[in-house]
């Protein structure tokens, strides 16, 4: 097999030969370009704190020790802001040697300030699965700033495979962006594609959203349908900057619109901590395709899930917050992003989670 991130066709192959395996058996539209789609069981625990399994432990010794209650999701449920769950996932693995995974929450998931990680038995890291692991999945999910239902069957999170490395190096980016662009303007390449925070709109003086600290519940299957106002405060910006609270919750968008081309997937990673006092949250799995030509885009923009932490902080217009890890894929997947699929954020701009509407 050529190295690379794992396509669609791959992952079938995978589920043909139980290598990926669930219960109930995995539906057709969790498949995604580069990706797997992983949903939520029938139950989830509320946990005292975050952990990871570590060597040698499983989930289900830890969930013994910290595990407050039980909560069923087969009707649905409230997780609560700030409490921490853990929910064994449908899915399980048994992969094979050279295969690695790596899981990401989704990009709704993200938007909605969803704290969703992956954890394993034995595992030591969040998200990062090793070749030859055999066993279930879970996620740990900390809603951060609303409550949210959830029911079983759901899916917050995302799984990505790949054989060997396939991580582009600084100079193979900069030779693909010359043959294929992929931001629009001039290409900032430093341990991946950077990408900067639009704080001057061409049209208005909307730059972005902050949630609002006191809301109602979040129904995760009701598309459209909450007002944007009732849960977030509009940004407004007139002089290119503004200033971060603590604590507070942002949703900004990139200056520039990247593609990803379709041999190619991409994954949001963090900036330096240098940078200042913040996070853009990197959720978000870029699948091939995104913003391309190829797939019926013009190049997409970004949407920026920020958080700030100890001090206040002046986010300036074209400040460096981010960049795009680029990897090549073992083969052109049989569908891209937004090509002829369900793809919700395919030419977005400044865009809030599925479930709000702002008219």
């Amino acid at each position: 097999m050529t190295s690379g991130v794992l396509p669609a066709q791959a992952l079938r192959q995978l589920i043909a030969q139980g290598a990926l395996s669930a219960q109930p058996a995995i539906r057709g539209d969790q498949i995604q370009p580069a990706s797997l789609d992983l949903r939520l069981g029938p139950v989830a625990y509320r946990v005292r704190a975050s952990f990871l399994a570590g060597n040698g432990r499983t989930v289900q010794d830890r969930l013994d020790e910290f595990t407050m209650h039980k909560v069923n999701l087969g009707e649905g449920a409230v997780l609560e802001k700030n409490c921490v769950y853990l929910i064994p996932l449908a899915e399980h693995l048994a992969l094979p040697p050279g295969v690695t995974a790596v899981a990401n929450a989704k990009s709704s998931s993200g938007r909605l300030d969803l704290l969703t990680r992956t954890i394993t038995d034995g595992g030591t890291e969040f998200d990062r699965i090793p070749e030859g692991y055999h066993g279930p999945l879970y996620a740990e999910v900390c809603p951060r700033s609303f409550s949210v239902l959830v029911r079983e069957g759901q899916r917050l999170n995302q799984i990505r495979f790949r054989q060997g490395q396939a991580v582009l190096s600084d100079t193979e980016l900069a030779a693909l962006h010359a043959t294929d662009p992929l931001v629009s303007g001039e290409a900032v390449i430093s341990e991946g594609l950077g990408f900067s925070v639009d704080l001057k709109p061409a049209e208005g003086t909307l730059v972005g959203y902050r949630a609002k600290p006191h809301t109602g519940v979040v129904d995760l299957d009701r598309i459209g349908h909450y007002p944007a106002a009732d849960f977030w405060e509009e940004l407004h910006a007139t002089d290119g900057r503004i200033i971060l609270d603590p604590g507070a919750f942002y949703i900004l968008v990139s200056r520039e619109a990247v593609t990803i081309p379709p041999d190619y997937a991409a994954e949001m990673a963090p900036y330096l901590a240098m940078v200042g006092e913040f996070r853009v949250h990197y959720a978000g799995f870029f699948d091939p395709g995104f913003g391309h030509a190829a797939a019926g885009g013009a190049g997409s923009r970004g949407v920026l899930e920020v958080r700030c932490h100890e001090a206040p902080f002046v986010l300036e217009h074209g400040q460096i917050v981010g960049r795009l890890v680029y990897e090549r894929m073992s083969e052109r997947p049989e569908t891209l992003y937004g090509a002829g699929i369900a793809s919700n954020y395919q030419g977005q701009g400044l865009k809030l989670a599925k479930q709000f509407r702002t008219t």
